[in-house]
């Protein structure tokens, strides 16, 4: 059977707790949904702020709803550029990474933690998952087509029921496969 999943390429942006939204933007501020994501519920937001890292700065938007904790998320490309260690986790394991500095139009924040390089995976909801014979955390190889065909291995599972089939990675990934948004992929299990 050829199982394929769509393609969501990943920018680098912000995910941000209440806290520091007060902080960046004013008390009680909201986010303002520019557009809907692949994921239920998630969206990019018309926000933008100023990330400060040992090297250099960067503009980055906000991706919503508020998260438990800020975190960035980066390409290894733009750790290079920021002068901030790329290390590769899982979204949301934010012990151990380095922080930097954001800034907003009323304040700024000095994260101590937070900055992550995503690892490349699969959003599943449980019938998916069943389909693809794949569980959570499970690791899968992913084949892509066209003139600059490769294989990502170690791609993670994950198996929620609020997920929407969807492969994310980021841009250097992308633009190393020549691949953007919506394409198709294959999974190797």
């Amino acid at each position: 059977m050829d199982l394929k999943v769509p393609v969501g390429v990943s920018n680098k942006h912000v995910h941000i707790s209440r806290e520091d939204l007060d902080i960046l933007f004013g008390e009680g501020y909201e986010l303002t949904n520019m557009k809907d994501l692949s994921q239920p519920g998630q969206y990019a937001a018309e926000e933008r702020v100023e990330v400060v890292g040992n090297r250099s700065s960067m503009v980055m938007r906000i991706l919503g709803p508020v998260r438990k904790n800020t975190q960035v998320e980066i390409s290894i490309s733009d750790s290079f550029s920021l002068g901030v260690e790329g290390i590769l986790r899982e979204s949301g394991n934010i012990e151990g990474t380095p922080g930097l500095t954001i800034k907003g139009p009323k304040g700024q924040v000095e994260l101590d933690k937070g900055v992550i390089v995503a690892a490349r995976h699969i959003h599943f909801d449980p019938d998916d998952a069943k389909k693809f014979g794949v569980t959570n955390g499970q690791k899968v190889q992913v084949k892509t087509e066209g003139p600059r065909s490769i294989t990502f291995d170690e791609v993670i599972c994950r198996v929620d029921p609020s997920f929407a089939l969807d492969m994310h990675i980021d841009m250097d990934e992308a633009n190393a496969a020549g691949i953007k948004n919506g394409d198709q992929v294959r999974v190797i299990v």
